[in-house]
């Protein structure tokens, strides 16, 4: 990352220049519910900490983690969990959004790996808070520069499919020659996973519809199966590592695809499944990986490396202004998006900083 420091005394100072009851739009929800619970509201801008960084928003996404939050509708097992993420009564942070991409132009005055002007791209996780035009981040947080030869939308795409993807295939740890079957392989986590699997070396089939075949052959996989006509199951196939991004192959279903030595990468799945990965371990060759995983900032640097050098490049399935922001969670909510919702903010300069 960048190490020089920028020796404008006013553009290296914190927020302590905003006025008073300065605002920003963002999108908001203070109930659980539909897409109709989001509204474009008035906020107060965030102030940065002595080593934090501002980032001026220039696009965001709508994922299904989004989705998951704003409705509450998360794998059997997991709603007393949920609400104690995401807040019993009514949501405990109103805005969503777990990646940005965006021009930082402010910077705490302990900050020293970043600069006003860096162009950047983040992952917030469950911290959420990207939906809104201004976001503050600590700058040993899930930050990176972007790809130089990215735009604002693709940059903003990367963190919540490239960092899932990515880790789940290091627990597993893939190799090259690996048979890997990735299930769901035309959404945002799914293609991330075609993509960085064929990086790493491995012989990659992917699952998806009939009308995303083409676009999952067109990322590199070698082989598409079109699960509306052919059942995964069935067709004799074993494979090294199956991901299973939708949660339609437990492995009560999948077993018998599994190679043995075979790993199952629960992306999406419910209590009982991550239950069952002691005994799964206990009583078969076989492996069962889920559950949460420690973010780590240099996962995002991994993955601009790739991006720079064309191993990786998001795919965007849609995009929305910000204003629409509303219908792209309804999109995102008929659980058939293609690759990833994007959301393009245009935002007005801070009044007291340089941009």
């Amino acid at each position: 990352m960048r190490t020089e420091m920028d020796t404008d005394t006013d553009a290296k100072a914190p927020a302590s220049h905003q006025a008073d009851g300065d605002t920003m739009k963002a999108a908001t929800y203070v109930q659980y519910g539909s897409p109709d619970v989001v509204t474009v509201t008035e906020v107060p801008r965030p102030m940065p900490q002595d080593h934090d960084v501002l980032i001026r928003v220039h696009a965001t996404t709508v994922t299904t983690g989004d989705w998951r939050a704003r409705s509450l509708q998360l794998p059997k097992g997991f709603g007393f969990l949920g609400r104690l993420v995401f807040g019993f009564s009514k949501p405990r942070q109103p805005i969503l959004g777990t990646e940005l991409a965006g021009e930082i132009v402010a910077v705490g005055k302990g900050v020293s790996r970043f600069t006003v002007g860096d162009r950047v791209f983040a992952f917030t996780g469950a911290g959420m808070g990207c939906h809104a035009e201004y976001k503050c981040m600590p700058e040993d947080g899930m930050l990176s520069l972007m790809p130089a030869n990215f735009s604002y939308e693709e940059a903003a795409a990367i963190g919540f499919g490239g960092t899932t993807a990515l880790r789940f295939l290091r627990q597993a740890k893939i190799k090259g020659g690996d048979r890997v079957l990735i299930n769901g392989a035309s959404g945002g986590v799914g293609t991330a996973a075609v993509q960085l699997a064929k990086h790493f070396g491995a012989d990659v089939t992917g699952v998806c519809s009939t009308g995303n075949v083409t676009l999952v052959t067109s990322i590199g996989a070698d082989r598409v199966i079109d699960y509306t006509r052919e059942d995964v199951t069935q067709n004799g196939e074993t494979y090294d590592i199956i991901i299973d991004t939708v949660g339609t192959l437990p492995f009560a279903r999948s077993k018998g695809s599994l190679a043995k030595g075979g790993r199952l990468l629960l992306v999406f799945g419910t209590m009982n499944d991550l239950l069952l990965i002691p005994w799964v371990s206990m009583t078969s060759t076989h492996k069962v990986i889920g559950g949460p995983a420690r973010l780590r900032p240099e996962d995002l640097t991994f993955l601009a490396r790739l991006a720079e050098s064309g191993e990786f490049k998001p795919v965007i399935g849609r995009r929305y202004p910000f204003e629409q922001i509303a219908e792209a969670h309804r999109y995102v909510d008929t659980g058939h998006k293609q690759g990833n919702v994007v959301i393009s903010l245009h935002t007005h300069p801070l009044p007291g900083f340089t941009f």
